[in-house]
């Protein structure tokens, strides 16, 4: 087995920002996901629209966005891109009382997305948790990993099934 390196160190262990200068421009593609468990009580009111702040999902999607686009200001040795396209789906799993936050990220650049989509999904998540804690304190965030990527010199990759 070939032996890898954390490439945010140099020669002397410093750490320092990758240069992406010589790397050729591709389009790249991140997908994402993580979840929020809920009370079923707290759900149905998301669900129903009767929540007292409002469009609860709408509002996590367009944090999600937003948190995208400002990854490089938050991770310190990210380099900022140009992001062409985030989607973010919540999908209601009502048998598992939680939400699933899909994020999509694409970009054409030097490096990949996966941070900008990663960034995107757990403020997604955080922003429903922020809405909903004065009726709901005990809800939980997990399973926030990379599904799938691809571009560049590593080409595409996929994540098993198993966590």
């Amino acid at each position: 087995m070939t032996k890898k390196l954390l490439t945010h160190f140099n020669a002397a262990g410093d750490a320092h920002m990758v240069d992406v200068g010589n790397k050729n421009f591709t389009y790249r593609v991140a997908i994402t996901e993580g979840f929020i468990h809920l009370q079923p009580a707290t759900l149905a009111l998301i669900l129903t629209g009767e929540h007292k702040k409002g469009d609860v999902l709408g509002i996590a999607r367009i944090a999600g966005i937003m948190a995208s686009k400002h990854t490089a200001d938050l991770i310190p040795l990210c380099h900022p891109l140009p992001l062409t396209h985030v989607e973010i789906i919540l999908t209601p799993e009502l048998e598992n009382q939680r939400i699933r936050c899909q994020t999509t990220a694409k970009t054409h650049g030097q490096t990949g997305v996966e941070m900008e989509a990663l960034t995107a999904t757990q403020i997604t998540l955080l922003t429903i948790y922020d809405m909903c804690k004065a009726v709901d304190r005990g809800m939980v965030i997990d399973g926030v990993r990379l599904l799938e990527k691809s571009g560049g010199k590593s080409g595409h990759w996929h994540a098993d099934n198993v966590i």
